[in-house]
C-alpha cells in the first residue's frame, strides 16, 4: 500500500507536468522505495513544474523607471543619481524570443548592474514587447522607429551597446544616424551574417523561404516564440532534453543550486511572439541576402551603408558562440566607416549568452567596455 501511494503522488505531479512525457516512466517506477527517495522526486517535479509548464514571468533585478512606452517596447531607465551632462547609455537588448530581462538577470549577475558598478550610472534597456495580432505586420522601420524615438526621450544621443540582435538593429540606426551615436558597442552581433560557420547561417541558407514563411503562417502572422525557443533547443537536444535534468535531479537537494536552476529557466523557457513581417526580413534580407554589409538593406527611407558609421566601435565576442560565431561580430571592423584606430575588439572565454549575463563576461570583459564608453565620453565633454 505504501509504495501505492508513492507511486501514486508522482503520477499526480506528472499529471500537471507534463512537459518532459520520456521522463515520467523513469520517475514513476524506479527509486520510490524509501520516504527520501519520494521526496527527492517530487522536489524534482515541483522545479520541472514552476519552470517549464508554469513559466512565470521573469522579474528585472534593479530598480527602473518607465521613461517612455510604445507599442513595440518600454523603455526602462535604472538611473539613479542623473547627470543631465551625462550621455545615456541605451542597451539594445536581443529580440529573437526571450525578455529583455537578459540585461539585468539578477542581482550580481546584469549588465546593467555592470555599468552602475562601474562609473555609468545612466543606463537604460530596450524591453521589447511580445507582438500582437495588432503589430503582426510591423517590420525592421518600426524598430528603428522605436530606438530613434528611445535616443531622443534619453537627450537626442547615445551610447548604443547593442546585444546579439540587438547589434545589427544598433548598427543600422548608426548608419541611418550617425550623429545620434556617440558610441556603438556591438556584443555578440551578426554583422556579416556570411562569416564563420554558424548553425543560425546554416539553417537560414539551407532552407528555403517558403519554410520561414509556413512558420509564420502556424502562428497566424507571428513567429511563435516556442517555435524560437523548440529551435534553440534543437541546437543542443541531448543538453536541453536529458543533461540539465538529469544534472538538477543530481543536485535537487542543493538550494542553491535549485535557485539557479529555476531563476535561468524561469528567463528561457518564457517567450516572447515576433512579428511575422520583422521575422521574415530578418531571415531573407539579413541572413539569406546579407543585405546590410552589402550596402542594400534600406532602413526608413534610406539605403545603409555601414560606411556612414564614424563613431568608435568596440566589438566582444564569444569564442564559442555557436548563435554568433566571432566572425560575424568582427567582420565589421572590415564594413564601417570607423577610423580603425577608434575599434576595439575582444573575445570572450564563453558561449552566446554567457556574452551577456555570464559572471565571467560581466567580471571580465564589460568593465573595460564601461571605462571605454566613459573615456571616450569624457573626450566628447571636452571639445
Amino acid at each position: 500500500m505504501i509504495v501505492v501511494k508513492k507511486h501514486c503522488a508522482i503520477c499526480e505531479l506528472q499529471e500537471n507536468c507534463n512537459g518532459l512525457p520520456y521522463f515520467w516512466p523513469i520517475f514513476c517506477f524506479v527509486g520510490c522505495e524509501t520516504t527520501d527517495a519520494l521526496k527527492k522526486h517530487i522536489e524534482f517535479l515541483k522545479v520541472v513544474d514552476r519552470t517549464l509548464v508554469k513559466r512565470p514571468a521573469p522579474t528585472w533585478a534593479n530598480k527602473n523607471r518607465i521613461r517612455t512606452e510604445l507599442d513595440t517596447l518600454k523603455l526602462r531607465d535604472f538611473s539613479e543619481k542623473r547627470d543631465k551632462n551625462r550621455i545615456y547609455s541605451l542597451i539594445l537588448a536581443p529580440y529573437a524570443g526571450h525578455t529583455s530581462q537578459i540585461a539585468d538577470y539578477d542581482r550580481g549577475q546584469s549588465l546593467v548592474e555592470t555599468f552602475k558598478q562601474h562609473g555609468i550610472d545612466e543606463v537604460a534597456v530596450t524591453d521589447w514587447k511580445c507582438a500582437t495580432q495588432q503589430t503582426k505586420n510591423y517590420g525592421i522601420d518600426n524598430y528603428l522607429y522605436s530606438v530613434d524615438q528611445c535616443v531622443d526621450e534619453l537627450g537626442g544621443v547615445a551610447d548604443v551597446v547593442g546585444l546579439c540582435q540587438g547589434g545589427w538593429l544598433g548598427a543600422m540606426y548608426a548608419a541611418r544616424y550617425p550623429k545620434k551615436v556617440n558610441t556603438l558597442t556591438l556584443a555578440g552581433s551578426p554583422i556579416d551574417t556570411d562569416a564563420g560557420e554558424g548553425q543560425i547561417k546554416e539553417l537560414a541558407h539551407t532552407y528555403p523561404i517558403t519554410f520561414f514563411e509556413e512558420l509564420v503562417a502556424m502562428g497566424d502572422g507571428l513567429l511563435k516564440g516556442e517555435f524560437m525557443l523548440q529551435g534553440f533547443k534543437n541546437m543542443h537536444i541531448g543538453k536541453q532534453y536529458f543533461d540539465k535534468y538529469a544534472e538538477l535531479y543530481r543536485n535537487i537537494v542543493d538550494k542553491e543550486y535549485r535557485n539557479k536552476f529555476e531563476k535561468f529557466e524561469s528567463w528561457y523557457e518564457f517567450t516572447l511572439d515576433l512579428p511575422g513581417r520583422f521575422y521574415l526580413q530578418v531571415v531573407e534580407e539579413l541572413f539569406k541576402e546579407n543585405r546590410l554589409v552589402k550596402g542594400e538593406f534600406v532602413g526608413l527611407g534610406k539605403k545603409l551603408s555601414l560606411k556612414d558609421i564614424k563613431c568608435p566601435i568596440y566589438l566582444l565576442a564569444g569564442e564559442r558562440d555557436d548563435i554568433t560565431p566571432p566572425e560575424q561580430v568582427f567582420k565589421a571592423e572590415k564594413y564601417v566607416g570607423t577610423d580603425k584606430k577608434e575599434i576595439q575588439k575582444d573575445l570572450a572565454d564563453g558561449g552566446h549568452i554567457g556574452l551577456f549575463m555570464g559572471h565571467k563576461a560581466l567580471e571580465e570583459n564589460w568593465p573595460p567596455i564601461v571605462a571605454w564608453i566613459e573615456s571616450i565620453q569624457n573626450r566628447t565633454a571636452e571639445i
